[in-house]
């Protein structure tokens, strides 16, 4: 699940490995655990009052809140993982200087899609219909925005409502298209919305959430992750499997259980991409999210968090502080090493 609060931390849900059957036993609901309090640490500083940030500074850093106390990544996620490599400066501005970042239309929806197909699986399956799953949008809707009030914005210009009500209405075609995919009627997860998490031996912590999963009578698992765009191009499909070999790497560290397929539902095209992975391939993954993580942590100690311009850029709420963009990062709020003091790296300290 790519959303905003995919890899929250918190106690993990390790509930994977045989079980139910998918066609026939109860399922489970995975829970999303409240983050802890930071944890003190070696060169811990407080910064002053900010807001935002979404998932990203809860998840593997901690800072700009007041009173809170900043400390280095300690965890890794899909999302942030896919930020760092993204831009390096994005990845800092998430998660370590947590800048505020607008509700966007697009993600919001997102949200609101995977939490109505979460709560479908509450129905019995005889029920699991496409007219229910519609009527649970709205109901839906507003729970998120009682959770978010900061999605009132979204809408605020819109006072005929009727773009929100065109909004709602895409958001319900998503939903009814998944039925031409899946046949949830035959479906009994083992778990949803599963918070995982695992050390590996390097001591690197990996955390997300799997928006399904499902256990056969023979013990297979198959992890199942939804998205509310379209189906990549061949010669992109690569990268969108990224987050699943994340996730089988994950559950298979944690439970000695390799996953028999990952199944990616594109609710936007109609298309579904599997995969079915083999020990090599998650040892490559592995050893790319190590290699990752030493460049994080590289960038953490000497404060050289670099831009990367691409057309992404565009769409990137942090211009206004991107040296490629004529801005100024904010002050870097963790320490530096002694040999960096000599030469002030781009994309590190701003005014102060």
């Amino acid at each position: 699940m790519e959303t905003s609060t995919e890899g929250e931390p918190g106690t993990p849900h390790n509930a994977v490995g045989p079980g139910p059957s998918p066609h026939n036993a109860p399922g489970t609901a995975g829970s999303r655990p409240p983050a802890p309090a930071p944890t003190p640490d070696a060169g811990r500083t407080t910064v002053p009052a900010q807001t935002g940030g979404g998932e990203a500074g809860g998840e593997e850093g901690s800072g700009g809140r007041a009173g809170r106390v900043v400390v280095p990544p300690s965890s890794l996620s899909p999302s942030r993982a896919g930020d760092f490599m993204q831009c390096p400066l994005l990845y800092r501005f998430r998660v370590i200087d947590r800048l505020p970042e607008k509700p966007s239309e697009a993600a919001t929806r997102g949200t609101l899609v995977h939490a109505v197909l979460e709560r479908l699986f509450d129905a019995p399956a005889a029920e699991r219909t496409a007219p229910r799953a519609r009527a649970l949008v709205p109901g839906q809707w507003q729970r998120l925005r009682e959770a978010r009030p900061e999605l009132v914005e979204l809408f605020a210009d819109d006072t005929g409502g009727e773009r929100l009500a065109g909004w709602l209405a895409e958001a319900e075609r998503l939903v009814e298209r998944w039925f031409t995919l899946e046949d949830p009627t035959r479906l009994e997860p083992a778990e949803r919305e599963l918070f995982v998490e695992a050390e590996l031996d390097s001591g690197l912590t990996l955390r997300g959430i799997i928006d399904r999963v499902d256990v056969a009578p023979t013990g297979e698992v198959r992890i199942v992750d939804y998205k509310t765009g379209k189906a990549p191009r061949p010669e992109y499909a690569e990268g969108a499997l990224f987050q699943m070999k994340f996730y089988a790497l994950v559950v298979w560290r944690l439970k000695k259980v390799l996953p028999r397929r990952l199944q990616l539902v594109y609710l936007g095209s109609g298309d579904v991409l599997t995969y079915d992975p083999v020990p090599a391939d998650l040892e490559r993954v592995e050893r790319k999210l190590l290699a990752l993580w030493e460049a994080i942590r590289l960038a953490t100690e000497t404060g050289d968090w670099r831009p990367r311009p691409t057309k992404l850029c565009g769409w990137c709420d942090h211009r206004a502080h991107c040296p490629e963009f004529g801005g100024t990062p904010p002050p870097y709020p963790l320490p530096v090493r002694a040999e960096e003091s000599g030469s002030e790296a781009q994309g590190r300290m701003g005014p102060g």
